[in-house]
């Protein structure tokens, strides 16, 4: 398992898979071992893939300041391990709230990013607000689920702000398009593969500027691919939109029937989104 030392020594991990040329990802969680990812749906067939284990993640070293947990602080991580693999530019991919990690490295280092694909995307670095009554509409497209009457009414629980855990184990059904055995496995390994402490840093007071980041993505000249799930409770499609139009040359793609982890829902229809946006310019590899 290869590593690189981030700015302040610690000892970061990285996964490659695949051949052809790199496309680094970047994990949501937040904060969670970027195993959960798997191949993807199959992306190392068409390209390298490299998974970053975020600090504190996976098999990544835990920091000595916990501060360094925090979003804006990852980026460093990120353009540390650019300048490790000897990459000019590189394409990004990211998930959930890895998202938010790769739109502030992409705000602070724009020239660095050949191609940039957003995947279910977290909004909280550009500020977009996900109402109750949008995530309560994209929710009853379900209705017709055996699960859904207990889930919803989970749903209404969180949206009131009376969540309890129960209630977010309730709602799980929702972040899939499949409430079926893969999806209930990676919901069971999300306790043991996230990092507690670390998400509570990941978003803390200063992680985010969404003014300042949504004008620099308004200057962001490179391709963005913002792909979210047609049912996706956590990233409805409402917000994806909102999220591709700050961007001057974004392709938006909803993909029909897909939940929060497109890849599992429609493998084949997922790695053949990203390639094709990956490869119409596709890095060289180094």
């Amino acid at each position: 398992m290869p590593t690189f030392s981030a700015y302040d020594g610690t000892t970061l991990a990285y996964h490659v898979s695949g051949d052809g040329p790199p496309v680094i990802c970047l994990p949501g969680g937040p904060m969670r071992d970027s195993a959960y990812l798997g191949d993807l749906g199959g992306l190392p067939a068409h390209r390298r893939l490299i998974r970053l284990d975020l600090r504190g993640t996976g098999r990544s070293a835990a920091p000595e300041d916990t501060a360094s947990y925090r979003c804006d602080r990852l980026v460093d991580d990120v353009e540390a391990l650019r300048e490790h693999l000897g990459l000019d530019g590189m394409d990004l991919l990211a998930h959930s709230a890895g998202a938010n990690l790769a739109a502030s490295y992409a705000s602070r280092h724009p020239e660095r990013v050949g191609r940039l694909a957003l995947i279910t995307p977290s909004v909280m670095a550009v500020g977009i607000a996900v109402t109750g009554d949008v995530r309560r509409e994209t929710a009853r497209l379900r209705r017709h689920e055996p699960w859904f009457p207990a889930a919803y009414a989970a749903l209404e629980e969180i949206v009131a702000g009376r969540a309890t855990g129960d209630h977010w184990q309730a709602v799980a059904p929702f972040f899939h398009g499949r409430w079926d055995e893969p999806a209930r496995a990676l919901e069971a390994a999300d306790g043991e593969q996230k990092n507690s402490e670390a998400a509570a840093a990941f978003g803390a007071e200063g992680a985010f500027e969404p003014d300042a980041t949504r004008a620099a993505l308004a200057g962001f000249g490179s391709p963005v691919l913002l792909l979210g799930g047609e049912v996706d409770l956590n990233a409805p499609p409402r917000a994806v939109a909102e999220y591709a139009a700050l961007f001057p040359h974004a392709e938006l793609v909803l993909q029909p029937g897909a939940g929060h982890y497109p890849w599992l829902d429609d493998a084949d229809r997922f790695t053949a989104t990203v390639e094709a946006f990956l490869a119409r310019t596709a890095a060289p590899a180094p």
